[in-house]
């Protein structure tokens, strides 16, 4: 018989907490490293645009480093905002991650009442990857060559004119009535639903300006479809010193707007899988191969290190201004 210490039910309960213990180490040990299953990094957009061209070269070089796949999940919608909200409702476990843009963490929120997220409360920014600046451009059709053409056609003709976007709320949007509010200018916004259309009717001649990131207008800047006017940073582009910045125009001395990407996962990720995620992408930011693909499109690429939420929050705060000016609201 059994001693009253080793009774069946206390044997049964004291093997079941070692079996619960032993449990509990192994998924301690697997939780430490981070990560040990596929990863996914999802896209707020559908695929062909600029931010999925740079997610899929950030999830490429994530997955060299972390030696586990990053599975690029492409969930369009609303701005950016439904693949932002799955992010923010996933576990805080490294596995779920957003490639954002500014659509979705400065502008949404802002204009959007039905969004649900917490950019500050919902999201923990892990790195900024790269930025880019916007472009303001003039179809052949326009005969506007430059930015003093510009600026004396719309004055001469408030509201005649009209300049296009990829959507109400979108960087391109928010950019363009900086410009205005900046110019002492006036034009009718023509939102479109996406970049394709924007583009055909800019060169149809059928619409007389439009905002475009770097990336998508740069092309047709080439090959002499639109004219460049300017820039949307405080200076030119390293990546484009033969295109003014709007800023050398006195009347656009303080635009200063530019589109951006970051790595962001959800709330309260654990140190250890911040800490892999952040080496991962400052080893990815410095390495020559990446900086070439990305600056061949338009692309600055940040430096590691930088204070994400610092920059996030300056940012939010230089989109409400333009917002309230412009009254913008997408509801």
């Amino acid at each position: 018989m059994l001693p009253a210490l080793f009774s069946r039910p206390r044997l049964a309960a004291t093997v079941g907490l070692m079996a619960w213990a032993a449990s509990m180490a192994a998924g301690a040990q697997a939780a430490a490293h981070y990560p040990n299953k596929p990863i996914t990094l999802v896209i707020a957009y559908p695929p062909g645009g600029s931010t999925d061209a740079v997610g899929r070269l950030v999830g490429t070089e994530l997955a060299q480093r972390l030696k586990q796949p990053v599975v690029i999940e492409n969930l369009g919608g609303a701005g950016g905002a439904i693949g932002a909200q799955k992010v923010a409702r996933a576990p805080a476990d490294g596995y779920t991650l957003l490639l954002a843009a500014n659509n979705e963490m400065a502008i949404a929120p802002l204009i959007n009442k039905a969004i649900r997220y917490r950019v500050f409360q919902d999201f923990t920014p892990i790195s900024l990857v790269a930025t880019q600046p916007m472009v303001l451009v003039a179809s052949q059709a326009s005969g506007v060559k430059n930015t003093q053409e510009f600026l004396s056609l719309l004055r001469q003709n408030p509201g005649k004119y009209s300049y296009g976007s990829s959507g109400v709320g979108t960087a391109l949007h928010i950019a363009g009535e900086m410009v205005q509010q900046a110019g002492d200018v006036t034009m009718a916004h023509v939102p479109y639903k996406g970049v394709a259309p924007l583009t055909n009717d800019l060169l149809g001649g059928s619409l007389e300006f439009g905002v475009f990131v770097l990336s998508s207008g740069l092309p047709h800047i080439r090959a002499g479809k639109v004219v460049a006017l300017g820039t949307t940073e405080a200076r030119r582009s390293p990546v484009t010193p033969d295109i003014p910045a709007l800023a050398e125009t006195s009347a656009f001395a303080k635009v200063d707007i530019n589109s951006w990407f970051a790595l962001m996962g959800p709330a309260k990720l654990p140190p250890h899988v911040l800490a892999a995620l952040r080496g991962a992408l400052a080893d990815t930011l410095q390495s020559p191969g990446f900086r070439a693909k990305l600056e061949a499109s338009g692309n600055v690429v940040a430096a590691p290190g930088q204070d994400m939420g610092a920059f996030l929050k300056a940012q939010v705060g230089k989109y409400q201004q333009i917002v309230e000016a412009a009254k913008i609201d997408d509801r």
